[in-house]
């Protein structure tokens, strides 16, 4: 997969961008090829980059009490990043975890800004990202907040048909904020009685 496929992936998904933009975005970021289980970002690791993924899968989690708690899954044609360390240049409260072989497209957050100064276009990418991760984090806090476990399954479902495929139980019970017996016993259909 070549850095301009990605970009033009990037558009289809977002917004279009200018050839000059496009130049200067392939100029500024670099592919990346990871395995299974990398672990891109550390908690207490100060994270100034910002991931499109290409190809793959990867979740963010934080730990309590010495249990991981999924917060944030992100699949193909889409961005993931510790967001508070990469926005307010702290710490970061989160790992991040490559679920699958993954390709990833990695701009540091110094040419963000660059080329949100310096493209209109580029900025316009940046906003539409912000306003789809905030619609999702609060679908998700109502989710958690009013929905059955079955439903929060169901919702998951409706969003992303193969994220049983592709993410092990443990964490989706995580996210979903169910213990991983529950969705086990959720996932399984319900017998009925036939006379």
């Amino acid at each position: 997969m070549s850095i301009e496929d990605i970009i033009r992936n990037i558009e289809l998904h977002f917004t279009t961008l200018t050839e000059e933009c496009k130049n200067d975005l392939k100029n500024n970021s670099k592919i990346i090829s990871l395995d299974k289980e990398t672990t891109i970002v550390k908690e207490g690791q100060f994270s100034d980059k910002t991931y499109f993924i290409a190809k793959g899968a990867a979740r963010a989690y934080y730990l309590k009490d010495g249990n991981e708690i999924t917060d944030w899954f992100a699949f193909d044609n889409s961005f993931i990043s510790s967001i508070n360390s990469f926005f307010l240049n702290t710490p970061s409260i989160h790992y991040i975890e490559v679920l699958e072989p993954s390709i990833f497209l990695e701009i540091s957050r110094e040419n963000v800004m660059l080329l949100s100064d310096r493209y209109r276009e580029f900025d316009r990418l940046g906003k539409t990202i912000i306003t789809q991760t905030m619609l999702q984090l609060q679908q998700r806090i109502v989710s958690i907040q009013f929905e059955t476990a079955q439903k929060k399954y169901e919702n998951l479902l409706n969003v992303r048909p193969d994220i049983t495929n592709r993410v092990a139980l443990t964490h989706i019970a995580s996210y979903l904020g169910i213990t991983l017996e529950t969705l086990s016993r959720i996932r399984k259909p319900k017998k009925t009685n036939l006379i």
